[in-house]
């Protein structure tokens, strides 16, 4: 399985952007969980954990994927478009 990349720019496949802060151990699991935060304003939380399979795994096609991707979150290494636009 591919491992999250710290310090780097993911897109949700609903197009909200995340950074990654880092990658975390759970304490009773040893599972490994991404630490990230959006990129944009939330009332709700600055910050997120997710664990890193869920982070990763392949998406159904679902009418809110409004991105078109295969994965939950994707690296973002050259953006051409902005989601969050709307």
């Amino acid at each position: 399985m591919e491992q999250v990349k710290i310090g780097k720019v993911y897109r949700h496949f609903k197009g909200n952007y995340y950074f990654v802060e880092n990658v975390a151990l759970d304490s009773e699991t040893k599972e490994r969980m991404v630490v990230y935060k959006p990129i944009y304003d939330r009332d709700d939380s600055r910050i997120w954990v997710r664990r890193e399979a869920m982070f990763l795994e392949e998406i159904p096609e679902r009418p809110d994927n409004i991105t078109g991707q295969k994965h939950r979150f994707e690296l973002c290494e050259n953006l051409e478009k902005d989601y969050t636009k709307k």
